[in-house]
């Protein structure tokens, strides 16, 4: 059953003019001509067509795909665009009044998209312009590489690419050149590339239903900008897959509707089709390079990626590539004030990148001297037990710590504690001088900053972090310097995580420990025995957050009442593995005098 489409929007037949009066307000450098809602023209605000001494290039035809055209006007590039409603060409008198406010003596070059009512309506424009005395030239660009020729009298559609040509053409008017000349890069550029599209939904006009024409696990191989049907459905594949196929239908030496060999140069754009997340845009320019240069033996020397030409709220991209040379490349890389033209994709791009290597850390021992340990000593038998009992309770604690965490937060508490422990015992073996209580507390936390993510392991990292400062200190480690580390290691821990007692945090098992710790130790209680009494603190914490208001972390945008009853799981894990650390202390100490 198709559904309203939901945008946010007013009234849909006010989409256009609300959007060019926000662009504008966005924005000091553009204007628009005063005819709502019948003219709808973006202009340069510096530009008055008289006194303008330059070529003028001028674009435009149905709105929703956004940010062309409108967000290529500038210096650089368009100097006017003129929107029509939405999928639909511009009015005549719209485009008249465009190249009436922005030409001067130089001329105006009309750069279009290949649909036949923006071909009727900016041509008829163009001989109205004539006949009042403007030189006017066209250059219509057709980059559609996804239907086999002949196209007939329609001939190949205009996409993406187009804003290529907006800028060589733009560059090239900005230096001053004559409109012929100025005409001539633009057609140059308009035959030296080619574009296909892939969607993975089709797009919702405004007031209008979703369509359906889509399954959910379908994508759609050269489909228009206007939401029409493409080439060819498939089941969706992989996106290395997709940009494999679009590549292929580009550069076909059946269709040869790319005149560009191996051996060549090109440029790269990747275009997002107005709901596709950068993410996955540069997931496919990551496939695309190299397959461009390995696979064709061309050279890629500019790459572009992001959103240029949308299908509204279409989810999908669209690869174009373009033939290079100097010339297009100066055009390219000339400055332009465009809103929507990248910013930093100028300049000569090196063949091949390769990561830089990551500066060794100051506080990290080389891995030879680590991987020679010492003989343990009872100290450091005891350290690699509480260790290793600490990480394994962990282990057996993922399943429990993840469905807590699925009530109270992203469901995911037991996999990353997992992720650390398993990492922890592996390190242990080789990493950990297990002599060293401060530097074995120092390489745990950079186990746990390699393997762990998020919120919880930075905080972990900073725990470990601190106690190993507070240990470094003392040259005889006791109870007593340990217990002095944990107290520094939540102090650190509240500092920067911002949390404290009664936040419903791990801080809830580690606080009641460390205070029990230090009481029994003061009391003269034998450390064995404070350990215990202070992870029997640390169980009670953790289940007092039970009752507890979330004041911190992801809990803290959960409704109280989804809280009740379930521990935070944070708390619970912080808990297990100090219970199962002191648990192992007593097993190995009283197990050796008995």
């Amino acid at each position: 059953m198709a559904l309203q489409g939901k945008k946010l929007i007013n009234n849909p037949d006010d989409v256009v003019t609300e959007f060019i009066e926000g662009l504008v307000e966005t924005y000091p450098g553009l204007q628009y001509l005063d005819g709502f809602p019948q003219i709808k023209v973006v202009l340069r605000a510096d530009v008055v067509g008289g006194a303008y001494d330059k070529v003028a290039v001028i674009s435009g035809g149905g709105s929703g795909h956004e940010p062309a055209h409108a967000g290529f006007v500038g210096p650089g590039m368009l100097t006017a665009a003129v929107s029509g409603d939405v999928f639909a060409s511009p009015p005549v008198d719209s485009i008249l009044a465009a190249i009436r406010a922005v030409t001067g003596t130089m001329g105006c070059l009309l750069i279009i998209k290949n649909y036949t009512g923006d071909r009727l309506n900016f041509g008829l424009a163009a001989e109205q312009a004539k006949s009042e005395g403007y030189k006017i030239e066209m250059v219509i660009v057709g980059d559609d590489c996804a239907l086999p020729p002949p196209r007939g009298i329609a001939g190949r559609r205009g996409l993406a690419g187009t804003i290529l040509v907006h800028k060589v053409a733009g560059a090239a008017a900005d230096a001053g050149l004559s409109l012929a000349d100025v005409a001539a890069e633009a057609e140059h550029a308009s035959e030296a590339v080619g574009t296909m599209g892939v969607a993975l939904s089709v797009c919702t006009l405004p007031g209008q239903v979703t369509s359906d024409r889509l399954g959910p696990t379908q994508i759609e191989l050269g489909l228009g900008i206007h939401g029409e049907p493409g080439a060819a459905v498939f089941e969706l594949q992989s996106v290395d897959v997709v940009v494999e196929h679009v590549l292929k239908q580009i550069l076909s030496q059946e269709t040869q509707y790319l005149p560009i060999t191996r051996g060549s140069n090109a440029v790269l754009l990747i275009n997002g089709l107005g709901a596709t997340p950068v993410m996955e845009l540069m997931i496919a320019a990551r496939k695309a390079v190299p397959e461009l240069q390995l696979e064709y033996g061309i050279a890629v020397d500019r790459v572009y990626t992001g959103t240029f030409m949308t299908a509204l709220d279409m989810a999908g991209i669209s690869i174009t590539i373009m033939r290079s040379d100097e010339s297009i490349l100066q055009r390219l890389d000339a400055p332009t004030k465009a809103p929507s033209w990248p910013v930093g994709s100028e300049g000569k791009r090196p063949p091949a990148k390769f990561p830089v290597p990551v500066p060794p850390s100051p506080s990290m021992k080389d891995d030879e001297i680590l991987s020679h340990r010492q003989e343990p000593t009872k100290q450091g038998c005891i350290l690699e037990a509480a260790i290793e009992a600490g990480a394994k309770e962990l282990i057996g604690l993922k399943d429990s710590l993840n469905d807590w965490d699925s009530k109270v937060g992203d469901g995911d508490c037991g996999t990353t504690m997992f992720r650390g422990a398993t990492a922890i015992l592996e390190d242990m073996k080789t990493r950990y001088p297990m002599n060293d209580a401060a530097g074995t507390i120092n390489e745990i936390g950079a186990t746990i900053r390699k393997v762990m993510g998020g919120t919880s392991g930075i905080l972990y990292d900073i725990l470990c972090k601190a106690a190993c400062t507070s240990l470094k200190q003392n040259k005889t480690i006791t109870a007593y310097e340990w217990a002095d580390a944990l107290e520094a290691s939540i102090a650190a821990v509240s500092k920067y995580g911002g949390a404290s007692a009664g936040y419903r945090t791990m801080l809830d098992a580690l606080i009641p420990a460390s205070t029990v710790l230090k009481q029994s130790l003061k009391a003269g209680d034998d450390p064995v025995t404070a350990f215990i009494a202070s992870s029997e603190a640390a169980s009670a914490g953790a289940e007092s957050t039970k009752q507890m208001q979330a004041k911190a972390g992801r809990s803290s945008y959960v409704a109280p009442d989804h809280l009740v009853s379930v521990p935070d799981p944070g708390a619970v894990a912080a808990a297990a593995w100090y219970r199962a650390a002191a648990l192992s202390v007593k097993n190995k100490l009283h197990g050796s005098e008995s």
